[in-house]
């Protein structure tokens, strides 16, 4: 009887190492691999079971990823999927004989009878292909671990990097019906309304912008955004203040631009009532003494963690971000960024710094939603602001616009709420044409809103306290 010649392969020509160096199998699912291909090809609706769950690279076997590269092809383009057409479809690409021809895809549609188990069969070979990326990465750092020209810490960060991709391909959420979703929304509606603030989410301390945004929302990305001198940090660290040692909320602070005690000399002036210079040279009336110790006791046990790593990663903040929120002792429900362009994303490929920073905010919003805690990041503003007019008759001239946004594309798009600093009074505009005197005066310009309407606030800003307030609280004017 004359045997058929087996076609050459692509495979056959490069072997795949299937153990390690102690003989370890790589992890693979051979049979698993053409059960679902045969599925694929008997049943019209089987690839619509599996699309999100495999991508060609997922089979182990290189002409199985051929095989599904054509499958794949063939859904996209609408065309239905069975042994003539996918064989024809290889054939387009000269990839049949490689695959081992027509036979090869014949016995894999007679080796299945239906497409019952092809999802769970499907996730199987996902589950392997992650190990063997797992296996190969760790290999690799490995061995740049053992040649001692290779910075740890860039090889640490790299590595991090790598891994949260890897996890990210294993991230896919399976669909919810509508009704669990329905009962927790309405839970949510329940507690906002039993509140006589009405807010359903974080507190800012700042009435007038809780009136708009209903306090910070859990999964969100919050951008607040200025030009330099306009009191980012002095915002987000009175808003701190309020939310962690008023309301006794936990907050994480990640300072990448100030150390934790040039964060808490900020902190004990809002606090304190003492100015800035004061705090740093240690020259304190004897009244100024009593007030420290009567006012800095507010701030002992407050539930605020500071972490000031330099350069920090977007993978290190992940890392330390679920820690805090996982903490049974910590439960922080806030982080707060400063800032976000001195963020890196080591680890990652990029081509550009605006790629990575669109790498950051998509990460931070993938947090968020993670962590189901409100985020806010500080961000820079470009020069745009500067070299607009800023006449008295034209005062909206130097208002922050959403373009303004240094590499502000991805920002932009992540973000569900954009607020702009702004304070007239630095431009020498001291009056808003309509009456208003605006020395003193900070606005907060919510410029995005992805659940609520836009709108302007003002709060009363206190230079020598780098405090941002509500404009009709009372503060302390004594200079001495």
């Amino acid at each position: 009887m004359a045997t058929s010649r087996q076609p050459r392969t692509t495979a056959a020509k490069r072997p795949v190492k299937q153990t390690d160096d102690y003989g370890h199998l790589q992890p693979q699912a051979p049979e698993l691999e053409e059960a679902v291909l045969g599925a694929l090809m008997i049943e019209k609706d089987a690839y619509s079971l599996v699309s999100e769950i495999l991508k060609p690279e997922s089979f182990y076997e290189h002409r199985n990823q051929l095989l599904y590269k054509a499958v794949q092809t063939l859904a996209i383009q609408q065309k239905p999927i069975d042994i003539l057409t996918v064989a024809e479809q290889l054939r387009s690409t000269g990839e049949l004989e490689e695959v081992g021809g027509p036979v090869y895809i014949t016995q894999l549609a007679g080796k299945v009878n239906s497409s019952a188990h092809i999802e769970y069969h499907a996730r199987i070979i996902a589950q392997k292909f992650l190990a063997r990326e797992l296996i190969t990465y760790t290999s690799l750092i490995q061995t740049k671990a053992f040649d001692e020209t290779n910075d740890v810490e860039d090889l640490m960060q790299e590595a991090e990097g790598k891994l949260f991709a890897i996890s990210q391909q294993n991230m896919k959420k399976d669909y919810t019906q509508i009704n669990p979703v329905i009962k927790q929304a309405y839970e949510q509606l329940k507690i906002a309304a039993s509140r006589d603030s009405g807010l359903s989410g974080l507190s800012t301390g700042f009435y007038d912008l809780d009136k708009y945004t209903s306090g910070w929302q859990k999964s969100d990305l919050v951008i607040i955004a200025a030009r330099p001198a306009m009191g980012k940090t002095a915002f987000v660290l009175s808003m701190a203040k309020n939310i962690a040692v008023d309301f006794r909320i936990p907050v994480a602070i990640f300072s990448l631009e100030m150390s934790n005690v040039q964060l808490i000399n900020r902190l004990i002036m809002n606090v304190c009532e003492i100015e800035g210079s004061k705090i740093r040279n240690g020259r304190l009336s004897t009244a100024e003494w009593s007030k420290l110790e009567n006012k800095i006791n507010a701030l002992r046990n407050a539930p605020i963690y500071v972490d000031d790593t330099p350069g920090l990663s977007v993978t290190e903040l992940r890392s330390k971000a679920r820690k805090l929120v996982q903490d049974k002792d910590k439960k922080v429900q806030l982080i707060i960024i400063d800032y976000l362009q001195l963020m890196n994303a080591n680890g990652f490929n990029f081509g550009s710094r605006e790629q990575e920073v669109s790498i950051i905010s998509r990460t931070l919003k993938g947090l968020a939603k993670e962590l189901d805690i409100p985020i806010i990041a500080l961000s820079q503003l470009s020069r745009a602001v500067e070299k607009r007019d800023s006449s008295n008759s034209n005062v909206d001239g130097k208002k922050p616009l959403l373009s303004d946004l240094r590499e502000s594309g991805a920002i932009e798009q992540d973000a569900d709420m954009v607020c702009f600093i702004h304070r007239p009074e630095y431009y020498k505009l001291y009056d808003d044409g309509n009456g208003k005197d605006l020395r003193g005066l900070g606005q907060i310009i919510v410029a995005k809103h992805r659940n609520g309407a836009t709108d302007e606030i003002w709060l009363r800003f206190i230079g020598k306290y780098t405090r941002f307030q509500n404009e009709s609280d009372a503060y302390d004017t004594d200079d001495d």
